[in-house]
Protein backbone atom coordinates (compact mmCIF):
# COMPACT_ATOMS: atom_id res chain seq x y z
CA UNK A 1 0.00 0.00 0.00
CA UNK A 2 1.05 3.74 -0.66
CA UNK A 3 2.64 5.51 2.50
CA UNK A 4 0.44 7.65 4.35
CA UNK A 5 2.98 10.68 3.14
CA UNK A 6 1.39 10.41 -0.12
CA UNK A 7 -1.79 11.70 -0.93
CA UNK A 8 -4.32 9.54 -2.48
CA UNK A 9 -4.33 9.67 -5.99
CA UNK A 10 -7.46 10.98 -8.38
CA UNK A 11 -8.41 8.30 -10.93
CA UNK A 12 -11.37 8.89 -12.98
CA UNK A 13 -12.38 6.21 -15.99
CA UNK A 14 -13.60 7.92 -19.21
CA UNK A 15 -17.05 7.00 -20.31
CA UNK A 16 -16.87 9.09 -23.71
CA UNK A 17 -13.49 6.64 -24.85
CA UNK A 18 -13.91 4.87 -28.08
CA UNK A 19 -11.71 2.20 -29.93
CA UNK A 20 -11.17 5.07 -33.03
CA UNK A 21 -11.05 8.37 -33.39
CA UNK A 22 -12.04 10.07 -36.92
CA UNK A 23 -9.39 12.22 -38.85
CA UNK A 24 -6.39 10.58 -37.72
CA UNK A 25 -2.90 12.19 -37.55
CA UNK A 26 -0.37 14.09 -40.24
CA UNK A 27 1.14 10.84 -41.84
CA UNK A 28 5.07 10.63 -41.66
CA UNK A 29 5.28 14.53 -43.65
CA UNK A 30 6.47 15.78 -39.47
CA UNK A 31 8.82 12.94 -39.54
CA UNK A 32 10.33 13.63 -43.18
CA UNK A 33 10.98 16.83 -41.94
CA UNK A 34 12.81 16.37 -38.48
CA UNK A 35 14.70 14.07 -40.23
CA UNK A 36 16.06 16.47 -42.07
CA UNK A 37 17.19 18.59 -39.21
CA UNK A 38 20.81 18.37 -38.57
CA UNK A 39 21.65 15.90 -35.60
CA UNK A 40 18.50 13.59 -35.90
CA UNK A 41 18.35 10.06 -35.54
CA UNK A 42 15.59 8.24 -33.54
CA UNK A 43 15.63 7.96 -29.78
CA UNK A 44 16.07 4.51 -28.14
CA UNK A 45 13.17 2.30 -27.45
CA UNK A 46 14.89 0.71 -23.74
CA UNK A 47 13.83 -2.36 -22.55
CA UNK A 48 13.33 -1.98 -18.92
CA UNK A 49 12.77 -5.00 -16.71
CA UNK A 50 12.89 -3.69 -13.37
CA UNK A 51 9.83 -1.26 -14.15
CA UNK A 52 8.07 -4.59 -15.27
CA UNK A 53 8.85 -6.68 -12.24
CA UNK A 54 7.97 -3.90 -9.78
CA UNK A 55 4.70 -3.05 -12.09
CA UNK A 56 4.07 -7.15 -11.89
CA UNK A 57 3.85 -7.02 -15.96
CA UNK A 58 5.89 -8.76 -18.50
CA UNK A 59 7.44 -5.86 -20.44
CA UNK A 60 7.75 -2.28 -20.39
CA UNK A 61 8.97 -0.14 -22.73
CA UNK A 62 10.33 3.56 -22.25
CA UNK A 63 10.28 5.65 -25.26
CA UNK A 64 13.32 7.82 -24.11
CA UNK A 65 13.17 11.69 -25.01
CA UNK A 66 15.61 12.18 -22.41
CA UNK A 67 18.03 13.61 -25.47
CA UNK A 68 16.53 14.72 -28.44
CA UNK A 69 18.58 16.76 -31.07
CA UNK A 70 20.51 18.46 -28.67
CA UNK A 71 18.09 19.03 -25.90
CA UNK A 72 16.92 17.43 -22.77
CA UNK A 73 13.02 17.07 -23.85
CA UNK A 74 11.14 16.11 -27.02
CA UNK A 75 9.29 19.12 -27.40
CA UNK A 76 11.77 20.54 -29.79
CA UNK A 77 9.70 18.32 -32.00
CA UNK A 78 6.24 19.93 -31.86
CA UNK A 79 8.17 23.29 -31.73
CA UNK A 80 10.61 23.01 -35.18
CA UNK A 81 7.76 21.86 -36.93
CA UNK A 82 4.90 24.58 -35.54
CA UNK A 83 7.33 26.70 -36.45
CA UNK A 84 8.42 25.89 -39.84
CA UNK A 85 4.65 25.74 -40.92
CA UNK A 86 4.17 29.23 -38.73
CA UNK A 87 6.68 30.66 -41.21
CA UNK A 88 5.97 29.19 -43.90
CA UNK A 89 2.58 30.66 -44.10
CA UNK A 90 3.84 33.84 -42.81
CA UNK A 91 6.49 34.30 -45.82
CA UNK A 92 3.47 33.17 -47.93
CA UNK A 93 5.37 30.25 -49.20
CA UNK A 94 2.61 27.20 -49.03
CA UNK A 95 2.69 26.72 -52.62
CA UNK A 96 6.70 26.14 -52.73
CA UNK A 97 7.62 25.50 -49.24
CA UNK A 98 11.29 25.66 -48.45
CA UNK A 99 12.99 22.23 -48.17
CA UNK A 100 14.14 22.77 -45.17
CA UNK A 101 15.96 25.22 -42.25
CA UNK A 102 18.57 26.23 -44.16
CA UNK A 103 16.64 27.24 -46.85
CA UNK A 104 14.07 28.95 -44.59
CA UNK A 105 16.76 30.77 -43.19
CA UNK A 106 17.67 32.23 -46.70
CA UNK A 107 14.07 33.13 -47.24
CA UNK A 108 13.23 35.03 -44.01
CA UNK A 109 15.82 38.04 -45.36
CA UNK A 110 12.96 40.18 -46.06
CA UNK A 111 10.53 39.54 -43.07
CA UNK A 112 13.23 40.82 -40.70
CA UNK A 113 13.58 42.20 -38.08
CA UNK A 114 10.95 38.81 -36.72
CA UNK A 115 10.71 37.32 -33.34
CA UNK A 116 9.50 34.51 -31.86
CA UNK A 117 7.32 34.21 -28.78
CA UNK A 118 6.17 31.69 -26.27
CA UNK A 119 5.21 30.44 -23.14
CA UNK A 120 6.60 27.72 -21.01
CA UNK A 121 7.12 25.23 -17.55
CA UNK A 122 10.58 24.58 -19.17
CA UNK A 123 10.96 22.62 -22.12
CA UNK A 124 9.14 24.52 -25.38
CA UNK A 125 9.68 27.47 -24.70
CA UNK A 126 13.75 26.17 -24.88
CA UNK A 127 12.50 24.21 -27.70
CA UNK A 128 11.44 27.73 -29.57
CA UNK A 129 14.59 29.64 -28.17
CA UNK A 130 16.55 26.96 -29.77
CA UNK A 131 15.08 27.28 -33.00
CA UNK A 132 15.21 30.58 -33.29
CA UNK A 133 18.87 30.27 -32.77
CA UNK A 134 19.22 27.83 -35.67
CA UNK A 135 17.11 30.60 -38.33
CA UNK A 136 18.45 33.35 -36.57
CA UNK A 137 16.02 35.13 -35.43
CA UNK A 138 14.79 36.97 -31.68
CA UNK A 139 12.76 34.63 -28.92
CA UNK A 140 11.22 35.85 -26.21
CA UNK A 141 10.12 33.11 -23.49
CA UNK A 142 7.73 34.18 -20.62
CA UNK A 143 7.76 31.49 -17.77
CA UNK A 144 5.97 31.66 -14.51
CA UNK A 145 8.00 32.52 -11.70
CA UNK A 146 7.43 29.30 -9.79
CA UNK A 147 10.43 27.81 -12.38
CA UNK A 148 13.37 27.02 -11.13
CA UNK A 149 16.61 28.96 -11.94
CA UNK A 150 18.12 25.97 -13.93
CA UNK A 151 15.47 25.72 -16.12
CA UNK A 152 15.42 29.75 -17.05
CA UNK A 153 19.37 29.58 -17.24
CA UNK A 154 18.89 27.02 -19.89
CA UNK A 155 16.52 29.13 -21.84
CA UNK A 156 18.58 31.99 -21.74
CA UNK A 157 21.69 30.34 -22.66
CA UNK A 158 19.89 29.41 -26.42
CA UNK A 159 19.75 33.34 -26.72
CA UNK A 160 16.12 33.89 -25.53
CA UNK A 161 14.91 37.10 -23.60
CA UNK A 162 13.41 35.22 -20.83
CA UNK A 163 10.98 37.45 -19.00
CA UNK A 164 9.32 36.37 -15.44
CA UNK A 165 5.73 36.68 -15.45
CA UNK A 166 3.93 36.93 -12.14
CA UNK A 167 2.07 34.03 -11.59
CA UNK A 168 1.39 30.76 -13.39
CA UNK A 169 2.05 29.19 -16.39
CA UNK A 170 -1.56 30.15 -18.07
CA UNK A 171 -0.63 33.94 -17.01
CA UNK A 172 2.48 33.39 -19.46
CA UNK A 173 0.60 31.50 -21.89
CA UNK A 174 -1.80 35.30 -21.85
CA UNK A 175 1.36 37.44 -21.64
CA UNK A 176 2.99 35.80 -24.60
CA UNK A 177 -0.03 35.74 -26.56
CA UNK A 178 -0.27 39.51 -26.40
CA UNK A 179 2.80 39.99 -27.83
CA UNK A 180 1.38 38.58 -31.39
CA UNK A 181 2.12 41.16 -34.72
CA UNK A 182 3.22 41.21 -37.65
CA UNK A 183 7.08 40.97 -36.39
CA UNK A 184 6.60 38.21 -34.00
CA UNK A 185 5.47 35.12 -34.22
CA UNK A 186 3.50 33.37 -30.73
CA UNK A 187 4.56 29.32 -31.24
CA UNK A 188 2.56 28.09 -28.77
CA UNK A 189 1.34 24.50 -27.59
CA UNK A 190 -1.80 25.47 -26.13
CA UNK A 191 -5.33 27.67 -27.97
CA UNK A 192 -7.43 29.51 -27.11
CA UNK A 193 -10.48 31.77 -29.73
CA UNK A 194 -8.71 32.42 -32.93
CA UNK A 195 -5.65 30.91 -32.31
CA UNK A 196 -5.66 27.00 -33.21
CA UNK A 197 -3.46 26.35 -36.01
CA UNK A 198 0.02 26.67 -34.43
CA UNK A 199 -0.83 24.68 -31.46
CA UNK A 200 -2.34 22.18 -33.83
CA UNK A 201 1.06 21.79 -35.90
CA UNK A 202 2.67 21.47 -32.58
CA UNK A 203 0.44 18.31 -32.06
CA UNK A 204 1.67 16.95 -35.53
CA UNK A 205 5.02 17.38 -34.93
CA UNK A 206 4.70 14.88 -31.92
CA UNK A 207 3.60 12.23 -34.36
CA UNK A 208 7.40 11.78 -34.89
CA UNK A 209 7.76 10.19 -31.75
CA UNK A 210 4.62 7.63 -32.37
CA UNK A 211 6.47 6.29 -35.80
CA UNK A 212 9.68 5.84 -34.08
CA UNK A 213 7.97 3.51 -31.74
CA UNK A 214 5.65 1.56 -34.68
CA UNK A 215 9.20 1.18 -36.71
CA UNK A 216 11.47 -0.30 -33.72
CA UNK A 217 9.02 -2.30 -32.81
CA UNK A 218 8.23 -3.87 -36.29
CA UNK A 219 11.86 -4.18 -36.67
CA UNK A 220 12.05 -6.33 -33.74
CA UNK A 221 9.35 -8.12 -34.50
CA UNK A 222 7.46 -7.57 -31.34
CA UNK A 223 3.74 -7.13 -31.00
CA UNK A 224 2.28 -3.77 -30.31
CA UNK A 225 1.56 -2.70 -26.40
CA UNK A 226 -1.53 -3.66 -24.66
CA UNK A 227 -1.38 -0.55 -22.51
CA UNK A 228 -0.06 3.31 -23.54
CA UNK A 229 1.00 5.81 -20.52
CA UNK A 230 1.16 9.65 -21.57
CA UNK A 231 1.75 12.89 -19.58
CA UNK A 232 -1.07 15.39 -19.71
CA UNK A 233 0.20 18.95 -19.33
CA UNK A 234 -2.18 20.88 -21.74
CA UNK A 235 -2.65 17.83 -23.27
CA UNK A 236 -1.02 18.21 -26.81
CA UNK A 237 1.64 15.44 -26.67
CA UNK A 238 -1.33 13.15 -25.42
CA UNK A 239 -3.42 14.03 -28.20
CA UNK A 240 -0.55 13.30 -30.57
CA UNK A 241 -0.19 9.52 -28.67
CA UNK A 242 -4.26 9.11 -28.56
CA UNK A 243 -4.59 9.99 -32.68
CA UNK A 244 -2.03 8.12 -32.89
CA UNK A 245 -3.14 4.91 -31.45
CA UNK A 246 -6.38 5.09 -32.49
CA UNK A 247 -6.44 5.37 -35.54
CA UNK A 248 -9.22 2.51 -37.63
CA UNK A 249 -6.12 0.37 -38.94
CA UNK A 250 -4.75 -0.08 -35.73
CA UNK A 251 -8.41 -2.87 -35.18
CA UNK A 252 -7.78 -3.76 -31.38
CA UNK A 253 -6.26 -0.28 -29.69
CA UNK A 254 -4.17 -0.06 -26.81
CA UNK A 255 -5.77 0.62 -23.56
CA UNK A 256 -4.49 4.23 -22.98
CA UNK A 257 -3.94 5.97 -19.57
CA UNK A 258 -3.06 9.97 -19.14
CA UNK A 259 -1.72 11.21 -16.05
CA UNK A 260 -0.96 14.82 -14.35
CA UNK A 261 -0.36 16.34 -11.18
CA UNK A 262 -2.53 16.56 -8.36
CA UNK A 263 -2.54 19.83 -8.29
CA UNK A 264 -3.16 20.60 -12.00
CA UNK A 265 -5.55 17.83 -12.72
CA UNK A 266 -7.57 20.07 -15.44
CA UNK A 267 -8.02 17.59 -18.02
CA UNK A 268 -9.00 14.48 -15.11
CA UNK A 269 -11.12 17.51 -13.76
CA UNK A 270 -12.94 18.12 -17.13
CA UNK A 271 -13.87 14.72 -17.44
CA UNK A 272 -15.57 14.76 -14.31
CA UNK A 273 -17.30 18.22 -15.34
CA UNK A 274 -17.86 16.71 -19.09
CA UNK A 275 -16.66 19.88 -20.20
CA UNK A 276 -13.52 21.92 -20.36
CA UNK A 277 -12.57 23.42 -17.01
CA UNK A 278 -9.78 25.48 -15.36
CA UNK A 279 -8.25 24.54 -12.28
CA UNK A 280 -7.14 28.02 -10.91
CA UNK A 281 -2.69 28.32 -9.46
CA UNK A 282 -0.75 28.03 -8.22
CA UNK A 283 -0.04 24.45 -9.63
CA UNK A 284 2.95 23.82 -7.55
CA UNK A 285 3.74 20.46 -8.43
CA UNK A 286 7.65 19.44 -8.97
CA UNK A 287 6.06 17.80 -12.19
CA UNK A 288 6.88 21.28 -13.53
CA UNK A 289 6.29 20.64 -17.00
CA UNK A 290 2.85 19.61 -16.89
CA UNK A 291 1.52 22.34 -14.31
CA UNK A 292 -0.83 24.00 -16.47
CA UNK A 293 -4.13 24.89 -15.28
CA UNK A 294 -6.39 24.09 -18.47
CA UNK A 295 -6.59 21.59 -21.12
CA UNK A 296 -6.03 23.21 -24.72
CA UNK A 297 -9.02 23.28 -26.66
CA UNK A 298 -8.09 21.19 -29.51
CA UNK A 299 -6.12 18.41 -27.79
CA UNK A 300 -9.79 17.93 -25.77
CA UNK A 301 -11.38 15.92 -28.91
CA UNK A 302 -8.95 13.42 -28.82
CA UNK A 303 -8.57 13.13 -25.26
CA UNK A 304 -12.63 12.99 -24.17
CA UNK A 305 -13.02 10.91 -27.21
CA UNK A 306 -9.95 8.23 -26.62
CA UNK A 307 -8.23 7.93 -23.47
CA UNK A 308 -9.44 5.38 -21.17
CA UNK A 309 -8.32 6.43 -17.60
CA UNK A 310 -7.21 9.91 -16.02
CA UNK A 311 -4.93 9.92 -13.22
CA UNK A 312 -3.58 12.63 -11.23
CA UNK A 313 -1.04 11.76 -8.80
CA UNK A 314 1.13 13.22 -6.05
CA UNK A 315 4.53 14.03 -6.45
CA UNK A 316 5.85 11.73 -4.45
CA UNK A 317 4.69 8.86 -6.66
CA UNK A 318 6.92 11.06 -9.45
CA UNK A 319 10.02 11.03 -7.22
CA UNK A 320 9.18 6.94 -6.76
CA UNK A 321 9.09 6.14 -10.63
CA UNK A 322 11.65 8.50 -10.86
CA UNK A 323 14.12 6.24 -9.03
CA UNK A 324 12.55 3.18 -10.44
CA UNK A 325 13.47 4.65 -14.17
CA UNK A 326 17.19 4.66 -13.00
CA UNK A 327 17.33 1.57 -11.93
CA UNK A 328 16.60 0.64 -15.66
CA UNK A 329 19.41 2.81 -16.93
CA UNK A 330 16.94 5.91 -17.97
CA UNK A 331 17.71 9.29 -16.46
CA UNK A 332 14.10 10.90 -16.20
CA UNK A 333 12.87 14.50 -15.02
CA UNK A 334 10.39 14.75 -13.15
CA UNK A 335 7.52 15.09 -16.17
CA UNK A 336 9.48 12.56 -17.75
CA UNK A 337 8.43 9.95 -14.69
CA UNK A 338 4.92 10.92 -14.70
CA UNK A 339 3.93 8.24 -16.49
CA UNK A 340 5.49 5.63 -14.54
CA UNK A 341 4.18 7.43 -11.75
CA UNK A 342 0.67 7.00 -12.52
CA UNK A 343 0.86 3.34 -12.55
CA UNK A 344 2.84 2.76 -9.40
CA UNK A 345 -0.17 4.65 -8.28
CA UNK A 346 -2.80 2.67 -9.50
CA UNK A 347 -1.03 -0.27 -8.39
CA UNK A 348 -0.09 0.75 -4.80
CA UNK A 349 -3.62 2.35 -3.93
CA UNK A 350 -5.44 -0.86 -5.00
CA UNK A 351 -7.61 1.10 -7.96
CA UNK A 352 -10.15 -1.13 -9.72
CA UNK A 353 -8.24 -0.27 -13.11
CA UNK A 354 -4.93 -1.78 -11.81
CA UNK A 355 -6.65 -5.27 -13.27
CA UNK A 356 -5.26 -4.21 -15.97
CA UNK A 357 -1.76 -4.80 -15.03
CA UNK A 358 -1.27 -8.37 -15.06
CA UNK A 359 2.05 -11.07 -16.01
CA UNK A 360 0.67 -11.29 -19.61
CA UNK A 361 0.93 -7.14 -20.36
CA UNK A 362 3.33 -4.91 -22.09
CA UNK A 363 3.25 -1.32 -21.40
CA UNK A 364 4.02 1.76 -23.12
CA UNK A 365 5.32 4.54 -21.41
CA UNK A 366 7.36 8.10 -22.44
CA UNK A 367 10.16 9.65 -20.74
CA UNK A 368 9.73 12.95 -22.23
CA UNK A 369 12.79 14.71 -20.41
CA UNK A 370 15.96 13.53 -19.02
CA UNK A 371 17.52 15.96 -15.69
CA UNK A 372 16.38 19.10 -16.65
CA UNK A 373 16.81 20.15 -12.69
CA UNK A 374 20.08 18.59 -12.42
CA UNK A 375 20.76 19.48 -8.70
CA UNK A 376 17.01 18.50 -8.02
CA UNK A 377 17.40 15.28 -9.99
CA UNK A 378 20.47 14.13 -8.11
CA UNK A 379 18.92 14.78 -4.85
CA UNK A 380 15.69 12.56 -5.76
CA UNK A 381 17.54 9.71 -6.69
CA UNK A 382 19.62 9.98 -3.59
CA UNK A 383 16.65 9.92 -1.82
CA UNK A 384 17.33 13.60 -0.09
CA UNK A 385 13.81 15.08 -0.83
Amino acid sequence: MASARINPSRVVVNPSATGTLTGGGPGREPLAFHEGLTGYQPTELVDAPMTAAALGVRQVWVKNEAERLGLPAFKVLGASWATYRALVQHLGLEDAPPSGIAELREQLAPALPLKLAAATDGNHGRAVARMARWLGLDAEIFVPDEMVPARRAAIADEGATVTVVDGSYDDAVARAASEASERCLVIADTAWPGYEQVPAWVIDGYSTILWEVDDELARLDTAPPDIVVMQIGVGAFAAAVTRHFRQPAWGQSPYLIGVEPLAAACALSSIEAGELVHVPGPHGSIMAGLNCGSPSPIAWPALTGGVDLFVAVDDEWAREAMRLLARDGVVSGESGAAGLAGLLALRDEDHPEAHQLGPDTTVLLFNTEGATDPDGYARIIAGEI
